[in-house]
């Protein structure tokens, strides 16, 4: 096992011992580590949300630039 098994965070440059932490400064890198989740899901989300635009305007400009195949009924 390694020299120092306790869990640590980085912020600021500054290495941090979790277990040291208190109540306050815990609840607060629960509440930072579940925002970087929520960002992380959000960025995914967006990511699909462009390319799924990006594929409807390619197919709609398919429609509009072919030939109109009701009118020739």
């Amino acid at each position: 096992m390694g020299k120092n098994d306790t869990p640590t965070m980085t912020l600021n440059g500054t290495e941090w011992d979790i277990a040291n932490l208190s109540e306050a400064q815990t609840n607060l890198l629960s509440h930072v580590t579940d925002l970087d989740r929520k960002i992380k899901s959000v960025a995914f989300n967006l990511d699909q949300l462009r390319i799924g635009r990006e594929a409807f305007v390619t197919m709609l400009s398919t429609a509009l630039e072919a030939p109109a195949e009701a009118d020739a009924a």
